[in-house]
């Protein structure tokens, strides 16, 4: 474990604690924008605003982190923008602040995700890469099964108190802001700056990235076109008879799964391979969404959403390691903000794309599709040469 450095340890703490906090609303987030008012179709326009938001700036604070050549100012202020956000969904309560404090929240996110995923890879060596963005996504995800499993408790014992739970979510969220501050810059080199860095600048990186980098990306890009929110897969569970505790218990299972996975998989990938893993993680995806389209038996969807846990474990973090293990040092953040940011905007289109897809036809041609596109993107990664390491 010596390679997991005081450094991956604070980020990772940070990540677990924030991730608790935001998951903790996750399940209540639509139940209680209904009761103040919110209609389906708003609610929609309201995630869809917050995930554009959050997409075309991890793109642009990349890209600034690069150029300024320091990487916690920008975790810092992201993940303090996160937390403040939490009490005031329940103190303002009109549409049009319940969106200002959404938004300000991805916001948050798309300051902070280059920056710490640059710093992550500044800490690894390309030889262990897997090991490092694994453990921070276990340690991510932890987060993940720890803020539901409070939300459930809570619930249970106070339910439809809603708001209360946006001000115990401050808790974990402000101690991932003080977390931050044992963070310290190391000298980096830092690019000739100009008076200005335009908005969409970012999008200049595509045009001078190698080789490789263009054609990782344009293969998780398709992906992700056909890759649509995991709501769906709640909803099929939920279609297919599980109760609201379950479906909520089912999503704590495939989060547990993926925290438990995604260390020991990143340390296997460092050995076998960024790319050889991140295919097999594709081929699991695949099995999982045939299964979901045939699947009746309410049992077997936790052994598909164990199969998904085994997927994210496989590929979340191992797509951002295996980014910055083919591009130039000094360009990691504005790399993997870029692909960061057109991947948010790609699930957007997804999830608009599967649900016309299930409205128009059903579930089954949507998971179909899916998993029939990720075939023909495993094929296309199989293609793909080992780059050079930069």
């Amino acid at each position: 474990m010596k390679y997991i450095t005081r450094t991956v340890w604070i980020l990772s703490i940070v990540s677990l604690l924030t991730d608790a906090a935001s998951e903790m609303l996750y399940p209540i987030m639509p139940i209680y924008l209904k009761t103040i008012g919110f209609s389906v179709v708003l609610i929609g326009i309201l995630e869809g605003v917050a995930e554009a938001t959050a997409g075309l700036s991890k793109g642009y604070f990349g890209k600034l982190s690069d150029t300024s050549g320091k990487r916690v100012p920008f975790v810092q202020i992201g993940y303090a923008f996160s937390a403040v956000t939490k009490p005031m969904m329940a103190i303002f309560i009109c549409p049009l602040w319940i969106f200002f404090a959404r938004t300000i929240d991805r916001f948050g996110k798309g300051i902070r995700t280059g920056a710490r995923d640059a710093i992550l890879s500044d800490e690894a060596t390309p030889e262990t890469k897997g090991k490092i963005f694994g453990f921070h996504r276990s340690m991510d995800t932890v987060g993940a099964v720890i803020g539901p499993s409070l939300a459930l408790v809570y619930l249970y014992y106070y339910p439809e108190h809603y708001k209360t739970l946006f001000y115990i979510a401050f808790i974990p969220g402000m101690l991932a802001v003080l977390a931050s501050f044992y963070l310290k810059d190391k000298r980096t080199h830092v690019q000739k700056k100009k008076s200005s860095t335009p908005f969409f600048s970012f999008l200049n990186y595509w045009k001078v990235s190698p080789v490789a980098y263009r054609k990782v990306v344009t293969g998780l890009l398709v992906f992700t076109l056909f890759n649509s929110s995991d709501v769906f897969l709640l909803l099929k569970a939920k279609q297919a008879g599980l109760e609201d505790t379950m479906v909520i218990g089912v999503y704590i299972f495939y989060n547990l799964i993926f925290a438990l996975f995604a260390f020991p998989i990143g340390i296997l990938a460092d050995k076998l391979g960024l790319k050889t893993i991140f295919i097999g993680g594709l081929a699991v995806f695949a099995a999982v969404y045939f299964g979901m389209a045939i699947n009746t038996n309410l049992y077997f969807f936790f052994g598909l959403f164990f199969l998904y846990g085994i997927y994210a474990s496989a590929t979340e973090g191992i797509s951002k390691a295996w980014i910055s293990n083919i591009t130039d040092k000094k360009d990691t953040a504005t790399a993997i903000g870029t692909y960061s940011g057109l991947q948010s905007i790609c699930t957007m289109l997804a999830s608009a794309l599967t649900g016309w897809i299930w409205y128009n036809f059903n579930s089954a041609a949507a998971f179909i599709a899916t998993a029939s596109v990720t075939l023909g993107v495993m094929g296309y990664f199989m293609t793909i040469s080992k780059p050079e390491v930069h």
